[in-house]
């Protein structure tokens, strides 16, 4: 007897469930040869402002813990991550077109990424930070906090890498994430959201869309609850999609935008510091 595989379904990753887009539309995912591999649910902007009010309810949870328990967490994530490796080795294969070593080492970098963020979580405000020199009987402190909900286009062409490197830097501080994944390639997209799921990653923290980035980026750059934007993928879509009009949207409710990469983001200290706002706090000196 012939057994019939259980094909799997690819939905959205919204407030830490998994529900099918509220349009009910789909989109057919091909592999790098072509061929026929899977349906994934295509987002309308209706979820983009589900996800957007999942990301601010689960805001003040997150921003509120320490930079020590932000960092535990993280690390959480890149040991599930460790223990899914084959299959994201698999997709990566399948979607990307990558031989066995190109996707061995996307993942052990993509791994190594949420190692290496997870390890400033506790460690930015002392760099980004600092006490202001004053002429008076008080201190004048600076401190980044964060700056709230983040969304991101993630970058198209590499599909767990390229998303890891923007959603991480961004969870640091204490934002809240509305990803927007590679519309091409989007499988490791979801895995990765079964991996957030399974973590200790409170549900609305990071919330994955996929689709059109085309469709759903407007809406977000020009959310009135959205605090800042990142473009980091925007310019894989030239022709279908224009960062400057992004960034004019999101100009218009202030929002911070960090402007389309080529490629996938380094890691850096900076992508951390761009998302968090700096607070000046005052207090007398004591008299010893």
């Amino acid at each position: 007897m012939t057994r019939l595989a259980v094909p799997k379904t690819y939905k959205l990753y919204i407030g830490g469930t998994f529900p099918r887009s509220e349009s009910g539309r789909v989109y057919e995912i091909d592999t790098a040869t072509g061929e026929f591999l899977a349906n994934a649910a295509r987002a309308s902007r209706k979820d983009a402002r589900d996800a957007v009010v999942a990301a601010r309810a689960a805001h003040s949870g997150w921003a509120g813990a320490t930079g020590y328990n932000r960092g535990q967490v993280l690390y959480r994530i890149a040991e599930l991550l460790e223990g899914r490796r084959a299959q994201f080795v698999d997709e990566l294969r399948q979607s990307e077109g990558l031989s066995e070593a190109a996707a061995q080492k996307q993942v052990d970098t993509a791994i190594d990424v949420w190692v290496w963020y997870a390890g400033w979580a506790d460690k930015y405000v002392q760099v980004a930070g600092n006490g202001n020199p004053v002429s008076g009987p008080y201190f004048n402190i600076s401190t980044p906090e964060p700056t709230g909900v983040v969304a991101i286009i993630a970058p198209q062409a590499s599909s767990l890498l390229g998303l890891v490197s923007v959603i991480a830097p961004a969870l640091v501080s204490g934002n809240t994430v509305v990803v927007v994944a590679s519309e091409r390639a989007p499988l490791s997209a979801i895995s990765l959201s079964e991996v957030l799921a399974t973590s200790d990653v409170p549900g609305g923290v990071v919330n994955v869309l996929t689709g059109s980035a085309a469709e759903i980026a407007p809406w977000l750059a020009s959310h009135a609850d959205v605090n800042a934007i990142d473009l980091a993928g925007a310019g894989d879509l030239a022709g279908e999609l224009s960062w400057i009009d992004l960034q004019i949207a999101g100009a218009e409710t202030l929002k911070r935008v960090l402007p389309p990469e080529s490629g996938v983001p380094a890691p850096s200290v900076e992508r951390i510091t761009f998302f968090t706002e700096t607070k000046t706090v005052w207090h007398t000196k004591g008299i010893i």
